[in-house]
């Protein structure tokens, strides 16, 4: 049984080239759409079997469609297809449950490789983009709940009074989990804080 795609990018070339790299294969391109606000409809229109994203696009980003479906919870497969992807949206791409990366530059049979594995049960990312996401994975690991929050308001540029009356808790208790966070976390400073809090998805809310 073929697989059918919904396939949301704003190039004409694209959608053709990826409509003939499945000719023959498991996997069919049962529409297409070239903006955000399309891609809602047509996921209602359709009701594909997976979605392949573009990210950069008019009226918003394959993030925007991403994370509406899973709003509403729907979990069917959504697969990235892009030029390029920054660390904060890699971050809330896997926070929502993205199935698969695949980059445009790369081997275009990567894209059927990756399908083949979220057809399996499996995600599949670029290996590039795999080890950047463990990396920043790895860099988020070390902080708290809490603590998460607390460089998020920093990010935020409150002061530390605001902070504490934000979390409820003592000025002399922020500086302690500030002084834990810069040890955790290798900076020095707010300044250095609030550019690693960006680097690993911990930007303002």
């Amino acid at each position: 049984m073929t697989t059918r795609i919904l396939l949301v990018d704003d190039h004409p070339m694209i959608r053709s080239a990826v409509a003939m790299l499945l000719e023959g294969s498991d996997f069919s391109v049962a529409g297409s759409a070239g903006s955000a606000g399309s891609a809602i409809a047509a996921i209602g229109d359709i009701d594909p079997d997976m979605v392949v994203l573009d990210l950069a696009m008019p009226g918003g980003s394959g993030l925007d469609v991403l994370r509406r479906l899973r709003e509403q919870g729907d979990r069917r497969p959504v697969i990235i297809l892009t030029a390029g992807i920054d660390d904060y949206p890699l971050t809330e791409a896997v926070s929502l449950g993205v199935n698969g990366i695949v980059m445009k530059n790369n081997d275009p049979a990567w894209l059927l490789d990756c399908l083949k594995a979220v057809q399996a049960g499996k995600r599949w990312f670029d290996p590039d983009v795999e080890a950047r996401s463990n990396e920043l994975a790895n860099l988020r690991s070390p902080l708290t709940q809490r603590e998460r929050k607390l460089v998020m308001l920093v990010a935020r540029g409150l002061r530390n009074r605001d902070i504490a009356a934000e979390l409820g808790i003592t000025e002399g208790t922020v500086k302690v989990y500030l002084h834990a966070i810069f040890e955790k976390l290798g900076v020095a400073n707010r300044t250095e804080l609030a550019v690693r809090a960006a680097e690993v998805g911990l930007g303002p809310e």
